[in-house]
C-alpha cells in the first residue's frame, strides 16, 4: 500500500510517498522511509507522531493513503511571545 510520510523543520520540508507492506505500523513506516537518516537529530522518543494531524501511537497500524507525521517541540511559546501591533490599535488620541 502507498503512504505518506512528512516532517519539517523550518529550512526544510520533506513529504515522502512510499510503499509498505499492509501490516505496516507509524514505526516502520518512518524507518523505512529513510527520513531518519536524513534528519538525525530527529529522537522519535522525543517526538509526537501522528496520522493527518491526530496523535498516533508508533505501533498504530497504517491504511492505504495515511500520512504519518512527525512532529517537532513547539520552540516559542505563544504565552510568552510580544503580540504584533495592529496597526491603530496602540494610537492614543
Amino acid at each position: 500500500m502507498q503512504i505518506g510520510v512528512a516532517y519539517s523543520e523550518p529550512a526544510q520540508q520533506l513529504w515522502l510517498r512510499i510503499e509498505v507492506p499492509d501490516d505496516t505500523t507509524v514505526q516502520g513506516a518512518i524507518e523505512q522511509s529513510g527520513i531518519l537518516k536524513k534528519f538525525p537529530d530527529v529522537d522519535l522518543s522525543a517526538c509526537a507522531v501522528g496520522i493527518f494531524g491526530k496523535i498516533a501511537e508508533m505501533d498504530a497500524v497504517l491504511k492505504p493513503g495515511d500520512r504519518v507525521e512527525i512532529y517537532r517541540a513547539i520552540t516559542a511559546d505563544p504565552a510568552t511571545v510580544p503580540r504584533r501591533v495592529i496597526a491603530g490599535e496602540d494610537d492614543e488620541d
